[in-house]
């Protein structure tokens, strides 16, 4: 193989003994034309051109340079009608600073043939574009991540350019157009007033570009096909004809820092199998979608930003995926995310903001995962569920919205840790067929009600709050039978919770504070049941319609007992209740508990973890001997619930946590189980007097289950000082004495740093008497845990693969970095990914062959890893 290095422009710094061949209109020893001096020249030779114009079609048959005279002036090459203005047969050569013309626009003006090499630096290539043409494409990759950064090279029949510093126009069809086998490398490169496609990679060509600037194309800016691979960055895409970047078939490309400005249909669009990775780059001005996914196209993008597309920020149909981080989707004109088909869709840390239409919105049978995202600005719901497809939604922020979240699909989805601010209309909505979970979400100021369950909807709310909407608090409509537990409702402007005509549901440990009207309102023919529900400075406590039948059990004794029928004094924000249905009202639903010895079973099937599960099988089984003695009448023993968990990351601390809240509530010492997880930044305010009031929301998500406040010791740093940690432990230490009953809280971190914690306050050294030790997994229990992933998903790993995986664990370097359950989990991810690459080369694999995984499916980043 013999390269062409991108510092190495000029061949006489290569230390060629071969003389320079000189190219001039008259003098003893010099050629009048080009291409007599070519075929003069020795292998290594420079030929030096004088200044002027050159009609003539070269071929670069062995190793040469061409370069001006030093101090001449400027050499144009002008195609003759027989071809390109320079053909390149062999490897190694080098075309420095000169103007080359092609003989007709739709053809090439410098043509790189198989097994050819050529540098093209600080030239200006007009009338015809530049083709590099590889051999056949490869079946197979040759193994490994392609380098497309590195100098390329040229051998066989593999075709390789290194362009830089030049200026590519005036041509049709393509700008440059890179196929077959072929290998290029591009940096500091214009390329503009092309009349079709600026760039084209196609085959199996592999492309690095960097530092391009490419305008005013008429068709699409890069177009990649068959299995061509780009890697694209500091780069400027700017006012094409089409899309900006165009990924097809099995092409992929990873891109970073770079900008596609003003297209003329979509920013990125990628078709077929393609695969692409963005990293900090910017999408503006799209006539059409930002990011376009189709077929069963992938994109991960991290740290982007796509603003004012004409149409959708983000849209994905049919099987497309889509994984996006810290990004932001800004000001589209129609709903800003929208995945439809059998799409998936995840954001983390993301940011939408101005939609004329849904912030994010799924159809068809597409699912969504969304965390730690805010949507903002939404002139219809913020994010919409609709169709058959779900949404998972955790830690989100949605605001000033018409409404906030919206969930119309029987397939279920999940919604906890969320909040929904300012919405025009109604904080939180399930409606139609509506099937949803919601876990420890706030309704803040919501312009109606705060959350609707709509006539036919399925729901389930654990704790949370709705504070300060305009109308009723809670809704349920006609024919609506939720679970509702926990919930705290404050100062609504019309009932805490409205019941509507033959409606009905459960709702345990409710709180309704400073209601305007009624603080619950039961329509007639609905049997709901309340249990442990409280009233608080409301105008009044109950108001029924005729036929209503509540039932109270443990509640305020201002609700009573079964209440009396009277005039109702509220209507539910903005409707009237829909008609009454003609079925007999149902039996009172039960509720759905799990069995101690099921949860203790499940404990048990955890990976590893042993010490950890003696401790919480033996402090369930002393508070069953509490319960037993409190129903004997007999005094408790002092007993804290409170635990430290300590641990490093990916122990299993938060899936422990998790099962600790359903054993209290299989136990009945809490009422509902659920986990509230949150961190400093959750709990901490940015100025004065913010932190109580955020801790307290907080802690309040989490009254009758769990509250898990990971990395706990960061809420006491080392440096001490005026921090607003200190004020959050305080807040803390007193709710957990107010609600010492309804909340277990378990703090969780790093070993050496829960001791300060703990210590930092001397109300948390009393409430957190016990800590649990949550030792690192070791590496059979590694693979046990990517084994555990297997069979949960269909696969089987291979007695070679096992035992591979086992060693490449065994070797790993645990430092900082390494993430326990967490390492396996990804490496299990990763082989999935492998082996799908693998298996899709075959022709027709059958069902053991699409299960096994196997040594070659091993992750490389594990590899890595090891010491």
């Amino acid at each position: 193989m013999r390269s062409a290095q991108m510092s190495s422009v000029d061949r006489r710094a290569t230390g060629s003994t071969a003389p320079d061949v000189r190219v001039a209109a008259k003098g003893r020893g010099t050629h009048r034309r080009i291409a007599d001096a070519v075929r003069a020249a020795a292998p290594g030779a420079t030929v030096l051109i004088a200044a002027g114009h050159y009609t003539e079609s070269l071929v670069l048959d062995r190793p040469v340079t061409l370069c001006p005279e030093p101090g001449g002036g400027e050499v144009v090459v002008t195609a003759s009608a027989e071809g390109p203005a320079v053909t390149v047969e062999a490897a190694d050569c080098v075309v420095r600073g000169l103007g080359l013309h092609g003989a007709g626009t739709d053809a090439p003006a410098v043509s790189v043939g198989p097994g050819a090499g050529l540098i093209l630096a600080d030239c200006a290539v007009t009338g015809g574009r530049i083709e590099v043409r590889g051999g056949p494409d490869r079946d197979a990759e040759d193994g490994g991540d392609p380098d497309l950064d590195a100098p390329p090279t040229a051998g066989g029949t593999t075709s390789a350019l290194l362009l830089t510093g030049t200026r590519i126009g005036g041509a049709r069809l393509a700008g440059l157009h890179v196929s077959g086998d072929a290998r290029a490398r591009v940096e500091d490169v214009e390329v503009s007033a092309i009349e079709g496609t600026g760039i084209v990679v196609s085959g199996s060509a592999r492309v690095g570009i960097t530092r391009l600037r490419l305008d005013a194309t008429s068709g699409s800016g890069i177009r990649l096909r068959g299995r061509a691979m780009l890697r694209l960055s500091d780069s400027v895409l700017n006012g094409c004809g089409r899309v900006g970047l165009l990924l097809e078939d099995a092409s992929s490309a990873v891109a970073g820092e770079s900008r596609v400005s003003a297209p003329g249909a979509a920013g990125i669009r990628l078709g077929g199998s393609a695969r692409a990775e963005l990293t900090d780059c910017r999408i503006l001005d799209a006539a059409a979608a930002g990011i376009v996914l189709d077929g069963s196209a992938r994109v991960v993008a991290q740290g982007c930003a796509v603003r004012r597309s004409a149409t959708n920020g983000v849209l994905l149909t049919e099987g497309a995926g889509a994984d996006l981080s810290d990004c932001r989707i800004l000001d589209s004109g129609y709903g800003a995310v929208h995945a439809a088909g059998t799409a998936v869709l995840k954001l983390a840390d993301c940011r939408v903001r101005g939609t004329p239409e849904h912030g994010v919105h799924t159809t068809d049978t597409a699912r969504a995962e969304l965390t730690d995202c805010t949507v903002s600005a939404a002139a219809m719901t913020g994010i919409s569920v609709t169709g058959r497809s779900s949404a998972a939604l955790s830690g989100c922020l949605v605001a000033e919205t018409a409404t906030g979240i919206g969930i119309g699909s029987p397939t279920g989805s999940r919604v906890s840790g969320c909040t929904v601010r300012s919405a025009g209309r109604t904080g939180i909505e399930v409606t139609g067929e509506g099937v949803a979970e919601l876990t420890g979400n706030r309704v803040t100021g919501a312009g109606a009600a705060g959350i609707v369950f709509d006539a036919g909807s399925r729901a389930e709310l654990a704790g949370g709050s709705i504070e300060d909407c305009t109308g009723s608090g809670l809704v349920v409509w006609t024919g609506a039978r939720p679970n509702v537990h926990g919930l705290r409702i404050e100062r609504p402007g019309k009932n805490g919770l409205y019941v509507a005509e033959q409606a009905g549901g459960t709702f345990t440990g409710c709180d309704v504070i400073g209601a305007g009207y009624a603080a619950l309102h039961v329509g007639g023919g609905a049997d709901p049941l309340f249990r442990r529900c409280r009233v608080r400075e409301c105008a009044d406590a109950l108001s029924t319609e005729p036929d209503a039948a509540p039932v109270f059990d443990d509640c305020d004794p201002a609700l009573g007992g079964i209440a009396a029928a009277q005039p109702a004094t509220a209507a539910a924000a903005g409707a009237a209740p829909g008609p009454a249905a003609a079925a007999p009202t149902p039996e009172l639903p039960d509720v759905v508990e799990e069995s101690l010895p099921d949860l203790l079973a499940e404990l048990g099937e955890l990976v590893g973890l042993d010490g950890v599960k003696r401790d919480v099988a033996s402090m369930a089984k002393l508070m069953q001997t509490v319960r037993l003695r409190v129903e004997a009448g007999l005094p408790a023993p002092p007993l804290s619930r409170h635990l430290v968990f300590a641990g490093n990351p990916g122990t299993g601390k938060t899936t422990v946590a998790r099962l600790y809240g359903r054993l209290l509530k299989a136990l009945g010492l809490l009422g509902h189980g659920h986990l509230v997880e949150v961190d400093r930044s959750a709990l901490v305010g940015e100025y004065v007097g913010h932190t109580g009031p955020k801790t307290a929301a907080a802690f309040n998500r989490a009254i009758g289950g769990v509250l898990f406040i990971d990395e706990a010791y960061s809420l006491s740093p080392l440096a001490g000082g005026n921090d607003f940690g200190s004020e959050a432990i305080a807040t803390l230490v007193k709710l957990m004495e107010d609600h010492r009953d309804d909340v277990v809280v378990i703090a969780a971190g790093y070993p050496d740093d829960m001791d300060r914690f703990v210590s930092s306050n001397p109300g948390l050294a009393s409430r957190f008497t016990r800590t649990l030790l949550f030792e690192d997994y070791d590496a059979e229990q590694l693979v046990a845990i990517v084994e555990h992933q297997a069979e949960r998903h269909r696969y089987e790993l291979t007695p070679a693969a096992r035992t591979e995986l086992l060693a490449l664990f065994a070797g790993m370097t645990r430092g900082g970095g390494f993430g326990n359950g967490r390492s396996a989990r990804q490496a299990f991810q990763e082989m999935t990914e492998r082996q799908a690459g693998r298996v899709a080369e075959l022709d027709n694999p059958d069902a053991a062959q699409l299960i096994a995984l196997e040594v070659a499916d091993l992750p490389a980043s594990l590899a890595g890893a090891t010491a």
